[in-house]
């Protein structure tokens, strides 16, 4: 027979985790300034680990800083179901975002223990070291590496704005573990995130089933023109590179409006040479391309390149266009997400299926095991942001999702 839980979530208890997260590394404005590796976040770290021996969790740190909180199954060789986030944060950022998939794991684990429930598989809390990116420039870094996506190296020599290592910040903080604790396999990887957008909140539903992370290009657009200047010359005669881009750009949204949940961001410019009285000779941005049909999203990459040569030649401008950074769409396990499905129906909750439009540690653990993802609702979409915010009642509804999908694969 399988266990059997006689009640949820203690929900006194996951508030006063939240609440004591909320003060570490807090700013004027309520949010978080916790960036990975600094002081703060050693600072939470320690917390954790505190948290992890008082739920009687073996906690380890592998050689990137990641760390484990392991709780043991009936069955120790069997693969564990790993629940994961991360506790960095943005640059006066939010409280929620990567917080609640870690402090929803030791939830979980606590209410095993409340009822006395040993599962059948490990189960294996991790806290991902430098998901955000904001301070070591490579986002989801932690899971990239163990999954072997970035070698130690590249890792250990990325540098911060002051030209700090991430090697040296480890060291500073003394979370350097040893590169045998890293995590090697799963049978499942479920990740608790908000929903950083308005979806949910738009559609009046509880939880987002998350079939996977949308696929993103970063392309490099250059635009030659010719710099002269603003007085003599006559509008006829300019070949005016910022002029040119704006046509490109509101060419490419008009294109990305064909598409039917395609997302297109012209968010970094730099114009040369900035001046207000020069007319610009070349301009420099990056369009960042989104969606979870790779064979789409390549399809209006190719319209947008032609559009772009297109345009140019109208404005007797030039354009070459590079790719910075391209990333596949990831899909999550059907099976899991099925399990989630049915938490969510068993607790009378409400949902939808939607994918992520941002990347998350979950992008990466399908090469360990079967993935999926929860979303709860952020208030107004809000994230990365001081006033980013979810209600209590979602967070719980979160961690009860959370906790019975546990023990649904647990079933399996």
């Amino acid at each position: 027979m399988p266990n059997k839980l006689s009640k949820r979530i203690n929900h006194e208890r996951f508030n006063r985790y939240v609440k004591r997260s909320s003060e570490v590394g807090r700013t004027d404005n309520n949010g978080l300034h916790r960036l990975a590796l600094s002081q703060a976040d050693k600072e939470i770290r320690d917390q954790l680990k505190v948290w992890f021996e008082q739920a009687g969790l073996t906690t380890t740190v592998d050689d990137f800083g990641n760390m484990y909180g392991r709780r043991e199954g009936k069955n120790p060789h069997l693969k564990p179901i790993v629940i994961g986030s991360h506790l960095d944060t943005q640059p006066y950022g939010g409280r929620f975002d990567g917080v609640l998939g870690v402090l929803a794991g030791l939830e979980v684990v606590e209410s095993l223990n409340d009822d006395h429930i040993q599962t059948e598989r490990p189960i294996v809390i991790v806290n991902f070291t430098n998901e955000e990116g904001a301070r070591f420039p490579q986002p989801m870094l932690g899971s990239g590496a163990i999954t072997e996506h970035f070698n130690k190296s590249f890792v250990y020599e990325i540098q911060d704005e002051k030209g700090i290592t991430f090697e040296q910040a480890l060291q500073e903080i003394g979370y350097v573990g040893k590169e045998e604790y890293r995590l090697k396999e799963a049978e499942y990887y479920l990740e608790l995130h908000i929903e950083q957008g308005p979806m949910l909140e738009r559609n009046s539903k509880q939880i987002g089933v998350v079939g996977g992370i949308q696929g993103m290009d970063w392309l490099d657009v250059n635009v030659i023109g010719e710099k002269n200047h603003a007085g003599p010359t006559a509008m006829e005669d300019r070949k005016d590179a910022l002029a040119s881009s704006a046509r490109m750009i509101s060419t490419l949204y008009e294109i990305t409006n064909s598409y039917s949940g395609l997302k297109t961001t012209v968010g970094k410019l730099h114009v040369h040479p900035n001046v207000a009285n020069v007319v610009p000779g070349n301009v420099e941005w990056v369009l960042d391309v989104r969606h979870e049909d790779d064979t789409l999203r390549m399809t209006a990459l190719d319209e947008m390149r032609h559009a772009l040569k297109q345009q140019a030649a109208l404005d007797g401008t030039s354009v070459t266009v590079n790719e910075l950074w391209a990333s596949p769409a990831v899909l999550f396990d059907e099976d899991v997400l099925g399990a989630i499905e049915k938490s969510t129906d068993n607790l009378g909750l409400t949902r939808m299926k939607l994918y992520s439009g941002a990347g998350h540690d979950s992008k990466y653990m399908p090469y360990f095991g079967k993935t999926g993802m929860i979303f709860i609702p952020s208030v107004q979409g809000v994230s990365h942001r001081e006033d980013e915010l979810s209600h209590d009642h979602d967070l719980h509804n979160g961690v009860e999702v959370l906790l019975h999908t546990v023990m649904q694969l647990d079933a399996n």
